[in-house]
């Protein structure tokens, strides 16, 4: 009990001092500041920031939870979103730095027009809500409650969205942003330590099942797998990766804050290799942990219960620390990313005369609106079976559209705004038909395999209904469409400079190490 108290009473100080060092850092003078840190961040700032926000409760929880339940082919996704966020730095920054967009869904309405735009920030605005806030919420109760089994869950839930809330209403993105650098710091360090112990304890059972070429072990599964199969890797995966990545108002808004398009290039690389590292911080102890902690009834508490039985006092609160860490930061940047969204693509339109500061009062009080929802759906996450499963196979249903208009609208001069709203609500009406009736159209197949038919029916919409109108405005293309020729341009003065100094050479370097590591896990 007392080894106990000592945790508490560090993790207690740890909180204050976030709360402090946020409050201390943030900047809310100008809406310019407030919601993207005045778009002056390093890249290596901004790189750790994107660690920090993109390690969701889907990630820490859920995965190594599916490890526990399915073996490390859940790293998959890892794998495969650090070769789409190479792709995503390559083509898709570029024109979110030009613009000059606050927003995403704002991107949309320079290519095509306001519909979508609204279309498209609504769902990000009910997705950040009922998926990623409510989600970290709910983890980080599950973990206060191993601890203190007899709080109330929505008690907890309601003191972190309270926690959460303290520093990154007040200071925006720059509070975000700044306490994400220690907490991805904690995260990592915590996560490593964590790691050392386990594989201490159980990584002769991992080598044991690599060498016997058990399943568990392997990246690449069957076409029937009926965790990842093979060819999901190929058709769904990346689509789900464009959308979490390239189309994702939590995550973009960090690299919209760098100084300039290499520093954002560079950042998004650096997180890239962070990436690389949870394959050994949470899919591989994920599957020791099924030897450790046989018999779990919830694969949801793996990683809770590797924090509380492997560590000692002390450490074990650093490792919480992490934990919450991890937890605190993401539930930050999605409550800074909604209220941006609900600030800037709504209130703004339909308040022109609102001035700088005006916005920054409304997007504050439009962030403890969506604290409350957010703290008041997650106890509801229980009875989805696993993080995981709900995050993904949500996933499934919401991005396929919005990828489908993103890369029409990229790399295609034809279709336009009426196209593009066609296919988007016809998409979402499809995607309707598939959650209520999935097993009657597709039977059992995985969630995966269907995504690129979402997809697909998603653009021959798009298209027909574009060509069936005319042509998109010339000002539509400006800054909005790739460009050979200045790609071409951009690779040719990156030859005339040093390799070192050139984001692409780590880039290619990136993609290497991940094709070796599909190979040694095949």
């Amino acid at each position: 009990m007392e080894s106990m108290l000592i945790d508490l009473i560090i993790v207690a100080v740890y909180v204050v001092f976030i709360i402090w060092w946020g409050i201390r850092n943030g900047k809310s003078s100008n809406s310019q500041e407030y919601f993207l840190a005045g778009r002056s961040m390093p890249w290596w700032i901004v790189g750790l920031s994107l660690f920090a926000a993109s390690i969701s409760s889907s990630t820490l929880i859920g995965q190594t939870g599916d490890a526990y339940h399915t073996g490390i082919a859940v790293f998959n996704y890892n794998l495969t979103g650090i070769v789409v966020m190479v792709f995503f730095a390559v083509f898709l920054l570029p024109l979110y730095i030009r613009s000059k967009i606050f927003t995403i869904p704002e991107f949309l309405e320079k290519r095509f027009d306001k519909r979508s735009r609204f279309y498209f920030s609504t769902i990000c605005i009910i997705g950040n809500i009922f998926l990623d806030a409510a989600g970290a919420l709910y983890a980080a109760a599950l973990i206060i409650k191993l601890l203190l089994p007899t709080v109330d869950l929505h008690i907890i839930i309601l003191i972190f969205a309270a926690i959460a809330a303290s520093y990154t209403i007040p200071g925006g993105l720059s509070s975000a942003i700044k306490v994400e650098l220690i907490q991805a710091l904690i995260l990592i360090g915590g996560s490593l330590l964590l790691a050392f112990f386990c594989f201490e304890k159980g990584g002769d059972y991992f080598m044991e099942l690599y060498r016997n070429n058990d399943l568990a072990t392997k990246l690449i599964r069957s076409i029937d797998d009926p965790a990842t199969p093979w060819l999901g890797l190929i058709v769904g995966m990346p689509i789900l990766g464009i959308y979490f990545w390239g189309n994702n108002q939590t995550l973009v808004q960090r690299v919209l804050s760098a100084r300039s398009l290499d520093q954002g290039r560079k950042g998004v690389i650096l997180n890239g290799y962070l990436t690389l590292i949870t394959l050994f911080i949470f899919a591989i102890p994920g599957l020791i942990s099924q030897k450790l902690f046989s018999g779990l009834e919830r694969p949801d508490m793996v990683y809770p219960s590797m924090v509380m039985k492997l560590l000692p006092t002390g450490l074990l609160a650093i490792m919480l620390a992490a934990l919450l860490s991890a937890l605190l930061s993401t539930v930050s940047a999605i409550l800074n990313s909604t209220s941006t969204l609900f600030t800037i693509d709504f209130y703004s339109r339909f308040n022109k005369s609102a001035d700088s500061k005006q916005l920054v009062k409304v997007g504050k009080i439009a962030a403890v609106v969506i604290i409350l929802i957010a703290a008041l759906w997650a106890p509801q996450i229980g009875k989805f079976g696993s993080l995981l499963k709900y995050y993904q196979e949500m996933l499934s249903y919401i991005a396929p559209p919005i990828v489908a208009a993103f890369l029409l609208g990229i790399f295609t001069k034809r279709v336009n705004g009426n196209g593009i709203f066609a296919g988007l609500i016809g998409g979402l009406a499809i995607a309707v038909l598939m959650l209520f009736f999935k097993n009657a159209i597709f039977e059992n197949m995985h969630f995966l395999l269907v995504v690129p038919f979402l997809l697909c029916a998603s653009m021959l919409i798009m298209i027909a209904v574009s060509f069936a109108g005319s042509k998109p405005a010339l000002e539509k293309l400006q800054n909005t469409i790739f460009s050979k020729t200045a790609f071409l341009q951009e690779v040719g003065e990156m030859r005339s400079n040093k390799l070192y100094k050139s984001y692409m050479t780590w880039a290619i370097l990136l993609l290497v190490i991940c094709a070796c590591f599909w190979i040694v896990f095949a």
